[in-house]
C-alpha cells in the first residue's frame, strides 16, 4: 500500500471512532438512561479536561521515549477498551468516569496523528502543505460516516454506538503498529524546564493585552462549539414527542440529518483562503461568531415540516462557524507570535478553545438546561437555542468593539490548507 493510502486509513479511523458515538451520545443519556443534563455536560467537559494536559504530555513522551506510532497504538487500544466497557455501566458517576478514561487516551491521539502524518511524508520527500489537507479530509468523511452507520443500524439510542467506536479503536490501534517508524526526535532540550517542556511558557502572552483579549475570547466562543454536539441529536430526537412529527424523516434519520453540519465543514475549509484574503483575521472571526448565533437562531425556530430548510441551513452555516474561527485564530496565533514559542502558543490556543472553553460551555449548558429549561421531564428547546444565540451575539458584539486588527494581506497570502 502506498504511504499516502495508508495514512488516509489512519484519518479515516481516527475520526471514525469519534463519530460513532459523540453526536448520538445525549440520545442514548437522555433517552434511553433518562439521566441528568447537568450531569451530562460533565460528561462533556471531560473532552476538554483531557484537552487541557494530555497532548502536552503525550508529547512529550513521542519526543523523548518512545515511538509516536507505537504510543498512538497503545491509546486507541487502551481508549477502544474504556469504550467497550461504557455499556456496562448503570449509574452517571461512573458513566463520567469510564468516559473521561476514554477521552484521556483519545484526545491526545488527534495531535498525534497529525504529527505522526507530517513526520512520514517528510521522511518520504512529500510536500506535506500539499499532500496533508485531502488526507486529512479522509478524517472528516470516517466521522460522516460513523453517525450514519450508528443511526442507519437503528443504534443513535443504544449502547452498541459504544462497541462500534470500541471495536475500530482497536482495529486502529493495531494498524498503527504497522505504519512507518517515527522514532523519538529529540527535539526539547535537556535543560528545558517543566514549564517549557509543556508548552506553558506561551501564558506569558497573557501579558499582551491584545493577546490576552484573544485568548479570552478564545475561550468564551470555545463554551460554544461543542454545544451542538451534545445536545442537537436530542433535540432533533425529541420532536417525535409531537405526534405530527413522530414519523418524520428528521427523527428517524436525525443523525444524518446532523451529518450536513461536517460535510459543509469540509466545504468552507477550501472557501478559507479567499475569505482571508478578502476581509482579513478579524473580520473572518467575527463572521464566524455570527455564524453561530445563525446556528443557534435557526434551530430555535425550526421544525421537521415546514421549519426543515432553518434546520439544514443551520447544519450548513455550521461549517463556516467552526472552521473560520478554528482556522483564522490559528493564523492569527502564527502571524503574531514569536517562533521560538509559536509551537506552545498553538497548543495555548487549543488549550483555552478545546480545554478551558468546552468544559465550561458544558458545564454551565448542563446546569441551564436543568435548572431553567426542563420542566416536566421535557425539554424547551426553542429557548434553550434562543439562549445560545444570544451568547454568540453577545460574545460578537464585544469582539468586534474591543478586538483590534490591523488586516495585512502579506500575511495571510501563503494560506492554502
Amino acid at each position: 500500500m502506498s504511504i499516502k493510502f495508508r495514512l488516509t486509513v489512519m484519518s479515516f479511523l481516527q475520526f471514525f471512532v469519534w463519530g460513532a458515538w459523540l453526536i448520538t451520545v445525549g440520545n442514548y443519556w437522555f433517552a434511553t438512561k433518562q439521566w441528568s443534563g447537568a450531569e451530562f455536560g460533565a460528561i462533556f467537559s471531560t473532552l476538554g479536561l483531557s484537552s487541557i494536559f494530555m497532548p502536552a504530555v503525550t508529547g512529550i513522551i513521542a519526543d523523548r521515549w518512545v515511538n509516536a506510532e507505537k504510543l498512538y497504538g497503545i491509546l486507541h487500544i487502551l481508549g477502544g477498551l474504556a469504550l467497550a466497557y461504557i455499556p456496562q455501566v448503570d449509574n452517571p458517576t461512573s458513566f463520567f468516569w469510564v468516559i473521561f478514561m476514554a477521552m484521556l487516551c483519545y484526545m491526545p491521539t488527534i495531535a498525534l496523528s497529525n504529527s505522526i502524518a507530517y513526520n512520514i511524508l517528510k521522511n518520504n520527500k512529500f510536500d506535506v502543505v500539499k499532500v496533508f489537507p485531502p488526507i486529512r479530509v479522509w478524517g472528516t468523511i470516517g466521522f460522516i460516516i460513523a453517525m450514519w452507520i450508528t443511526n442507519l443500524t437503528g443504534n443513535k439510542a443504544s449502547a452498541n454506538m459504544f462497541y462500534i467506536a470500541a471495536f475500530f479503536a482497536v482495529v486502529l490501534g493495531v494498524y498503527s503498529f504497522t505504519l512507518p517508524k517515527c522514532p523519538p526526535q529529540n527535539l526539547t532540550s535537556k535543560d528545558a524546564s517543566f514549564v517549557e517542556s509543556l508548552g506553558l511558557n506561551a501564558f506569558k502572552l497573557f501579558g499582551t493585552y491584545k493577546m490576552a483579549l484573544f485568548f479570552i475570547f478564545s475561550m468564551f466562543l470555545g463554551g460554544a462549539l461543542q454545544l451542538t454536539n451534545m445536545y442537537g441529536d436530542t433535540f432533533l430526537s425529541d420532536f417525535e414527542k409531537v405526534p405530527q412529527y413522530a414519523d418524520s424523516f428528521v427523527v428517524k434519520y436525525s443523525t444524518i440529518i446532523l451529518s450536513i453540519s461536517q460535510i459543509s465543514e469540509t466545504l468552507f475549509i477550501l472557501a478559507i483562503p479567499f475569505f482571508l484574503k478578502r476581509f482579513g483575521i478579524k473580520q473572518v472571526m467575527l463572521i464566524s461568531m455570527v455564524a453561530w448565533v445563525l446556528r443557534f437562531g435557526l434551530f430555535a425556530y425550526g421544525d421537521p415540516e415546514g421549519g426543515l430548510w432553518m434546520i439544514i441551513l443551520s447544519c450548513i452555516v455550521y461549517g463556516m462557524a467552526f472552521d473560520f474561527f478554528n482556522i483564522s485564530g490559528s493564523l492569527f496565533v502564527e502571524t503574531t507570535t514569536d517562533s521560538s514559542i509559536r509551537s506552545s502558543a498553538q497548543g495555548l490556543f487549543m488549550m483555552m478553545t478545546n480545554g478551558f472553553g468546552a468544559i465550561i460551555g458544558s458545564s454551565v449548558s448542563g446546569y441551564l438546561i436543568d435548572t431553567y429549561f426542563t420542566h416536566e421531564g421535557g425539554k424547551d428547546w426553542h429557548n434553550i437555542w434562543l439562549t445560545f444565540a444570544i451568547y454568540a451575539g453577545i460574545i460578537a458584539v464585544f469582539f468586534a468593539i474591543m478586538f483590534k486588527h490591523k488586516h495585512d494581506p502579506n500575511a495571510v497570502e501563503h494560506v492554502s490548507h
